[in-house]
């Protein structure tokens, strides 16, 4: 796509931003993302009644209060880590790998290198997203990122390129059942963000109790290569740095493939519900989770027969 002028406009706010915040301590620029961010929450209220509404879902049984108050540290994680994103690609993997400890990692390492089908790893809008797959490029593994095209196509270049100079490689969602299927069955890890809300094109599994349309890929092409699945947790655990937990998904690749696909899907779904639970205040609260209501005879099975 030919960048239009809107798009021009909004990329060189964007490096103007960007240039300013690179002139301070890293530490100190993370500070003020979370205090710009926290701005969305009050005064402005961007998004405001999307957060509320999903914690009102998601935590019935909390008081107003207390989800006013993860509202606001909602909001403040994102604009920490958002900097801190776009400070990744000035360190070097020396830096990332000091600054991240990746939970029961040589052993977990172990598994990725002896696996012949490949890793997919799954994550969600929770901690630092892009931490856990830059910290395993950092590590030498080959890791590929299935990403949505960006609307903007010079922030879609240059997030390409960040994530190019972190020893990553960017598929197109679109492509991802064909190039994905090519990086697993190398041997090498493929990550997918899957906790956004999939369409009418989704499978409904439980998330907080009620169904949420979630994308498939990430389970059927494990399935297909015959791959290891892990769920990534990466947490900032202190300013500048992080812990990333591998939570293995085990599955039984035999059966009724639609089954098997749903069951993996609904596993990491669970899991992810409960890290979030633990840490409610770093996951991203501004997406339409369940936008996608089910139709009759798709809501998801009684969790007995799954």
């Amino acid at each position: 796509m030919k960048p239009r002028l809107k798009h021009r406009l909004e990329y060189g706010a964007f490096r103007t931003a960007l240039g300013a915040l690179n002139a301070l301590p890293p530490a100190v620029a993370r500070s003020v993302g979370a205090g710009v961010a926290s701005l969305g929450h009050r005064p402005f209220r961007i998004r405001a009644d999307h957060v509320r509404q999903n914690l009102a879902r998601a935590f019935p049984e909390q008081t107003e209060a207390w989800r006013r108050e993860i509202a606001a540290q909602s909001y403040a994680h994102l604009g920490r880590e958002m900097i801190a994103m776009m400070q990744l690609s000035r360190m070097s993997p020396d830096e990332l790998i000091a600054s991240t400890e990746v939970v029961d990692y040589e052993r977990i390492g172990r598994m990725v290198r002896a696996s012949e089908g490949g890793t997919v790893v799954v994550g969600g809008h929770f901690g630092n997203w892009e931490i856990g797959t830059a910290t395993m490029a950092a590590r030498g593994y080959p890791v590929n990122l299935v990403a949505q095209r960006q609307t903007n196509p010079l922030f879609d270049e240059y997030l390409v390129d960040a994530r190019r100079r972190l020893g990553i490689r960017v598929i197109e969602r679109r492509q991802a059942p064909r190039l994905g299927l090519r990086a697993l069955r190398r041997g090498e890890i493929l990550v997918f963000g899957a906790d956004q809300n999939a369409g009418r094109n989704g499978i409904f599994v439980p998330f907080f109790g009620h169904p949420a349309s979630t994308h498939r890929g990430p389970a059927l092409l494990a399935l297909r290569a015959r791959a290891l699945f892990f769920l990534a947790v990466p947490l900032r655990v202190e300013d500048g740095r992080w812990r990333v937990e591998l939570e293995q998904i085990e599955y039984d690749p035999e059966g009724d493939v639609d089954e098997v696909v749903y069951r993996i899907t609904a596993d990491f779904t669970a899991r992810l519900e409960a890290a979030v639970r633990r840490t409610p205040g770093q996951y991203l609260w501004h997406h339409r989770r369940w936008k996608t209501r089910p139709r009759p005879g798709q809501e998801p099975p009684p969790a007995s027969q799954v």
